[in-house]
């Protein structure tokens, strides 16, 4: 009779590095609290770097019209993100706002945050997640006018350095005409 085959769990390659990691800082890994910690902090960086294992056209999908007629700016504000700093690998977080002037087409509504998370789960810098966003959405709609806003918090900054947990810092793309959008987006 043969013996039943065991499942093999394979290791996820970036939790022996988090194990060393915790050795070099003086813990010891295998205590109760800490020994499913590497498994667990894998998991965790891989969703929340899981922008690189998606591209443009798979997060749009379908989800691209035609626009029918002369619409004015469309506007989504406050989407949630968070992201890690590539400079300290440490969470930044807050909410973009994003308009467009449509020209032929437009988009699902649904789409637009889910542009945003394509940049925001990746390592980033404030700067580049905002013109990557409005780079988007050109490249997707050929709009006559793109405005994204992202104001986020970092923890590089609150938590170490310059220890400042209350600033936030604001970042602005625009592409082609704008002002119907940023007017509509100080709308309340």
């Amino acid at each position: 009779m043969n013996a039943p085959l065991k499942a093999v769990h394979l290791e996820d390659p970036i939790a022996p590095h988090v194990r060393a990691m915790l050795k070099e800082l003086g813990e010891d890994p295998g205590r109760e609290g800490l020994a499913q910690t590497p498994a667990r902090y894998a998991k965790a960086l891989r969703y929340l770097a899981s922008g690189y294992t998606l591209d443009l056209a798979s997060v749009v999908g379908d989800g691209v019209f035609e626009s029918e007629g002369e619409g004015g700016a469309v506007v989504v504000r406050d989407i949630e993100f968070h992201s890690l700093c590539e400079h300290h690998l440490l969470p930044f977080y807050g909410a973009v706002h994003v308009g467009y002037l449509p020209g032929r087409r437009i988009i699902g509504l649904s789409k637009i945050p889910r542009i945003v998370e394509l940049f925001a789960r990746r390592f980033q810098v404030q700067e580049r997640l905002t013109e990557q966003v409005a780079d988007a959405l050109v490249q997707v709609l050929e709009p006559k006018g793109v405005v994204v806003i992202a104001e986020a918090r970092h923890l590089c900054m609150a938590m170490r350095g310059v220890e400042k947990q209350h600033s936030s810092t604001l970042t602005r793309a625009t592409r082609g005409a704008h002002a119907e959008i940023l007017e509509m987006m100080k709308g309340r």
